[in-house]
């Protein structure tokens, strides 16, 4: 018993001999109403409110991982691998401030000196849209605890060519949208088989059914507005079809949507195009067809031939399916230069997004653009379609793969290396908060005790291999979502096992270690299957 009651005399120690302390009020509030509330809201997709001190005390253990891992907030992206506008990523500082926030026991501190939690409102960006489109209410039907990809069909009744520069995507019930892909296209397929659908819009998965149709934009929870660069627009034809791809997630029947579409239109005709085209796709340029058989990994590469002139790139989109591990695309140039444009290290094909660049990235005429992907079709990948791999091949279906990279093309002008998309280096806060004068070393904070845990998924052993020295003494524990302690033990020797409690539910779980001087490692993922 004596190691349990050294951990938090110890901590203490520590807070005594003068170190700053770190409280909801004057630091953390503001953080997370800036970073987390945007979904963690009473009317956001998230599965639960962060909007009071109270609701981050009482997920703090379930938010520590998460955050420090960087799963949250959602940016798939890799940070040092091309220069992506409108990052939703926190700074190694304020990852340090929250971790050092949880350990050292989340005061409140100051209520008066808490930031008001702010207001999710539906308020408009688009004030006075050009094209403003209501989806009828649509009920989202019970698919036995199925996700749900619908397409809704928006004819434009456009009597001439347009330049799109503004959109705004409005869910109409944000606690059940997960996001929204809007395309357009010419060919009447999408009308088709909307017609052919007896319900409002119709089932969509990997895309709308079309091969030529043309991503537009998006919307995932917490983006805004999307406009296009000063001088430029997306180009839609005269008639054009737009469509609307929403993603409902499971757990959603019986709940009903409305979204809604602004669209700002140039008022000349006189404007640089736009072209949203999938350049890398898994019809042309790719090593071999797409075919993963079951109980492999399989990468594949595509090739763009080189464009004969010079070209800016504004924006990228990759799009796959479930096994889909990883999404990578560069150009290089004539003169051997590699140009990085987007590293999507771990894809999550609920979490795909269109991103712009912070300023265009210039491409000299007859570079090539290259893509690579991976794809994980055994057992350890749990985001398999099925029970068990199965051959998957080139499709729509949700059960088939795609390998797409949409890119924002314009044809290069003189002065596009000024051009600005994004010069922030951090997402504003809410309230303008920063760590200020607060003593705060991130190097003071790494883990001293790394371990490594497995199998993982486990159902009723855990083995624990630790990276220090035998006789050092650790608490290792296992906590699930809401920070509830579900199992612990102290530790003294390198190797050891750890006895799942009887009846444990199987589900998402975190576990860490905790070293004598009280320094917890970061925590890590845990799966447990029943």
């Amino acid at each position: 018993m004596r190691f349990f009651f050294l951990i938090p005399m110890l901590l203490l120690a520590d807070l005594l001999q003068g170190q700053d302390q770190i409280t909801w009020s004057e630091h953390i509030g503001c953080l997370i109403y800036s970073h987390c509330t945007p979904c963690h809201n009473d009317n956001g997709i998230a599965p639960f409110t962060l909007q009071s001190y109270d609701d981050a005390y009482r997920f703090r253990y379930g938010m520590e991982p998460v955050i420090s891992s960087r799963q949250m907030p959602p940016w798939p992206p890799a940070a040092d691998y091309g220069d992506l506008a409108h990052e939703r990523l926190l700074t190694e500082e304020e990852i340090a401030l929250f971790k050092r926030w949880v350990e050292e026991g989340a005061k409140e501190g100051d209520p008066a000196l808490a930031p008001t939690p702010p207001i999710i409102s539906e308020t408009r960006e688009i004030t006075d849209p050009d094209l403003s489109i209501k989806l009828p209410d649509f009920e989202i039907p019970d698919l036995r605890e199925l996700d749900l990809y619908r397409c809704f069909v928006i004819p434009t009744d456009e009597p001439e060519d347009r330049f799109i520069t503004g959109i705004e995507i409005i869910p109409g019930n944000r606690g059940v949208v997960h996001h929204v892909i809007l395309f357009q296209d010419t060919t009447g397929i999408p009308l088709q088989l909307d017609e052919e659908d007896p319900d409002l819009g119709y089932t969509c998965f990997g895309g709308v059914g079309s091969d030529v149709a043309a991503m537009v934009s998006g919307w995932v929870p917490g983006s805004s507005a999307f406009f296009t660069p000063e001088g430029m627009g997306i180009y839609l034809p005269k008639g054009a079809t737009l469509i609307a791809q929403i993603h409902y997630p499971e757990g959603s029947a019986g709940q009903v949507d409305s979204t809604r579409i602004n669209i700002k239109f140039s008022e000349g005709d006189d404007l640089r195009r736009i072209e949203n085209l999938p350049a890398l796709n898994h019809f042309f340029g790719i090593d071999r067809p797409l075919f993963i058989p079951a109980n492999t990994r399989q990468t594949f590469h595509e090739t763009f031939f080189p464009v004969p002139f010079k070209v800016i790139v504004t924006g990228i989109a990759p799009h796959a399916h479930l096994i889909c591990e990883s999404m990578k695309a560069f150009a290089t140039t004539p003169a051997g230069d590699t140009i990085p444009l987007i590293d999507i290290p771990h894809w999550d094909f609920e979490w795909q997004g269109f991103y712009q660049f912070k300023k265009p990235v210039v491409l000299p005429a007859f570079s090539t653009l290259h893509g690579v992907a991976t794809y994980n079709n055994t057992s350890s990948n749990h985001h398999l379609p099925n029970d068990v791999p199965v051959d998957v091949s080139v499709g729509e279906a949700t059960t088939d793969e795609m390998m797409i990279f949409f890119f924002s093309f314009a044809v290069y002008q003189e002065g596009d290396e000024e051009m600005i998309i994004d010069n922030r280096s951090h997402l504003p806060h809410y309230n303008d908060c920063s760590i200020g004068d607060l003593t705060l070393s991130v190097s003071d904070r790494e883990d001293d005790n790394q371990f490594v845990i497995w199998p993982n998924p486990a159902s009723d052993q855990l083995h624990i291999d630790l990276s220090t020295p035998t006789g050092s003494p650790y608490l290792f524990e296992i906590r699930d979502l809401r920070g509830s302690l579900v199992a612990q033990k102290i530790i003294k020797v390198t190797n050891a096992s750890l006895s799942l409690p009887p009846g444990m539910p199987g589900g998402i779980y975190f576990c860490r270690t905790v070293n004598a001087r009280g320094i917890g490692s970061t925590w890590k993922k845990l799966v447990v299957t029943p």
